[in-house]
């Protein structure tokens, strides 16, 4: 029980989920209107979006490296897709393109790093800006309009539960979590990933090609970010060159808050999935608190701290236990 025990409390996520938990139950007690059906639906909606970008960044933050550019490439790859579709392109060729699109900055995103030895830091915060403008370049000063007769149902579709009716894209992001979970702790590739982050020389030293690693985190960081905007942009009908300005900010929040450690070698999917859960509660419990929401910058801003702060207390903890 007692090994158990330890290792509950050694997992990063733990820290998030239990703060998660508290926030829920609390605010249940509070305000009568958070459990209502109504608000569930619309606390769900976004949801899909943040969580497949919190993802990808996770999982890169976990091999080693950054991206501050997947807000750019959450606005441009939808750009890209709905131009295409205005020119009479198929809506899976249109989808498709936009999506190599992501995945090319991906590539130009660990070539840079990789190759030209620039920070990822540096890197991506150049092609952040780099993506942006080829987005507004791209819309010439008018915003494409959206297919209004597109059936985008199978994408963003509402699914009657009953309770609740979030949208089909909700599936999208729990089939990526699975899929990318079970790479990440049962194949090799995922341990290839935490050893070149949490140990790259031992890696290296093992025959790991640890460039190729960071090189494929960052192609499926990219296109992740692209498919979430993809996503937002069928789901709003909406098309504009900001779209997803700042969002690389709440994608990093949600990985620190999942667990995730910024040296590499630390986090989970789930701890993603978790970050992104509470960044959506706090978001919800200050409009139905009728709270400024300029405050909620500063929320997430102290939720990073207390969690990474829960984090190293449990994982001490832990540590003690073992030794005891």
């Amino acid at each position: 029980m007692n090994v158990k025990l330890r290792s509950l409390m050694a997992r990063p996520e733990m820290a998030a989920l239990a703060i998660f938990l508290v926030l829920v139950v609390l605010f249940s007690f509070v305000n009568a209107r958070f459990f209502t059906t109504g608000n569930m639906t619309v606390y769900l909606q976004p949801i899909p979006e943040l969580a497949i970008v919190a993802i990808g960044m996770t999982i890169l933050i976990i091999a080693g490296e950054f991206d501050l550019s997947v807000g750019s490439v959450f606005g441009l790859s939808p750009m890209v897709t709905v131009l295409l579709m205005q020119a009479g392109w198929p809506v899976a060729a249109a989808i498709l393109i936009g999506l190599l699109v992501a995945a090319a900055i991906g590539v130009a995103n660990g070539l840079m790093t990789l190759r030209l030895k620039i920070p990822s830091f540096i890197a991506t915060l150049g092609m952040l800006f780099m993506a942006r403008s080829m987005a507004v370049v791209l819309a010439g000063g008018f915003p494409p309009i959206f297919p209004r007769e597109l059936d985008v149902s199978w994408l963003v579709g509402r699914l009657d539960l009953g309770i609740v009716t979030p949208r089909a894209s909700l599936l999208y992001m729990i089939a990526i979590a699975l899929a990318l979970g079970f790479v990440l702790r049962r194949m090799d590739f995922g341990h290839w990933i935490y050893a070149t982050g949490g140990q790259p020389q031992a890696a290296r030293d093992m025959g790991i090609k640890t460039d190729r690693v960071k090189m494929a985190c960052f192609v499926l960081c990219a296109t992740l970010a692209g498919f979430a905007g993809i996503i937002q942009s069928f789901r709003v009908k909406v098309i504009v060159p900001n779209l997803g300005t700042g969002l690389e900010m709440q994608a990093i929040a949600a990985a620190v808050i999942g667990g995730v450690a910024l040296t590499g070698g630390v986090g989970s999917i789930l701890g993603a999935i978790v970050g992104t859960l509470l960044i959506a509660v706090i978001e919800n419990i200050l409009v139905l608190s009728g709270v400024n929401a300029n405050w909620f910058m500063f929320a997430v801003g102290a939720m990073i701290v207390i969690a990474v702060v829960l984090n190293t207390q449990t994982r001490l903890k832990a540590e003690s236990m073992k030794g005891a």
